[in-house]
């Protein structure tokens, strides 16, 4: 597929935040309060001052729940776009369409750290190597809660036509990057191996650090100066150290 990569046709990269509050294991989390504002806020205010982006859209549920969520984003002053609650693929789909996005940039609404400057490097990387997908995950090496993916929208299109198992469209990405014989994936990886700290929300653990980080840190900091943080007081780390990642089969 790299035939038709991004470098071939006007490069507008459109961040997809996906959100909703019917979570399975902390319901609710993505407006909870961080120091003053919500969750979703955070990830998106984060997600707009990426320098390679166009556009930021949230893509949220036809729930009634998630109505809170489309009310949020008007307070924010962001686009929202509803569809199937467990076919997140889809979602993501009708959102590029309807952003004309030709990348696509997949960010999660329970990463209230997610970096601009990790969002910058990953769209660069995706369009200098003109691959159909690029991401910071496929090699792990910066905590979880950084996670950046981009695609082209026609590997995105590839996929929503083709991926058939349930944890594949409700993780989006799953059926780009385990066909590498179909499409030319490219990974950004750090200098340093960061991957054992957790900085995603999944869990109140997990919510109780982001707070407490949050309480420390500035609203322009990045990535480096909550390493930088987390090393000098390992007690952070410590909060929630005993959570586990949800296996991608369980959804």
């Amino acid at each position: 597929m790299s035939d038709r990569g991004v470098a071939d046709r006007p490069p507008h990269p459109v961040v997809i935040i996906q959100a909703r509050m019917n979570s399975s294991r902390l319901r609710g989390k993505v407006l909870a309060d961080i120091a003053g504002q919500t969750m979703l806020a955070r990830v998106v205010r984060r997600a707009t001052r990426a320098s390679t982006i166009d556009q930021t859209i949230v893509a949220t549920t036809n729930n009634p729940d998630d109505d809170l969520i489309a009310r949020e984003c008007e307070r924010l002053g962001v686009d929202c776009i509803r569809g199937a609650e467990e076919d997140v693929l889809d979602r993501y789909y009708q959102a590029a369409q309807a952003t004309h996005a030709a990348i696509v940039v997949r960010v999660t609404a329970d990463c209230p750290l997610i970096d601009p400057e990790l969002i910058d490097q990953v769209v660069m990387a995706l369009r200098t190597s003109r691959a159909d997908y690029a991401s910071n995950t496929q090699t792990r090496t910066f905590p979880r809660g950084l996670d950046v993916e981009a695609f082209t929208r026609d590997a995105l299109e590839r996929a929503w036509r083709e991926a058939q198992e349930p944890w594949q469209r409700a993780h989006v990405t799953p059926y780009i990057y385990q066909h590498p014989e179909i499409f030319h994936l490219q990974a950004l990886a750090g200098t340093a191996d960061h991957s054992a700290l957790r900085w995603t929300v999944d869990t109140a653990a997990d919510l109780a650090l982001l707070r407490e980080i949050y309480r420390r840190i500035s609203e322009n900091d990045g990535w480096h100066a909550v390493l930088a943080l987390v090393e000098r007081n390992p007690e952070l780390a410590a909060i929630n150290r005993h959570v586990t990642q949800k296996p991608l089969e369980e959804g």
